[in-house]
């Protein structure tokens, strides 16, 4: 059953290699209170994204840790926080969990 994310901010970052992506998700996981909400293979490369939800404050938090984890490791190709996502963002994003 899928978690009930409404109301909650999303970290979103995308690295280069996937290596770059678990030691950036382990230190943001560990630096402040957000739940990792999936971590997604790129399909035309070795990079991935990852998704953390949490408090905006938390998901901020976090975000700048995972990025200082990830820069000796890998590139950061992109990364946002949503404060407050849309229901159509919510849609979005759940589409494409374990895709």
């Amino acid at each position: 059953m899928a978690k009930n994310y409404n109301g909650m901010a999303v970290g979103v970052f995308e690295l280069d290699n996937l290596v770059a992506c678990f030691v950036a998700l382990d230190a943001a996981a560990k630096a402040a209170n957000v739940t990792i909400q999936s971590v997604e293979r790129n399909r035309l490369k070795s990079g991935a994204c990852v998704k953390m939800r949490g408090s905006v404050s938390d998901v901020n938090a976090a975000m700048e840790v995972a990025l200082e984890a990830a820069k000796p490791l890998g590139q950061v190709v992109s990364h946002t926080v949503i404060a407050s996502p849309t229901a159509d963002t919510e849609t979005a994003l759940a589409m494409t969990v374990n895709k």
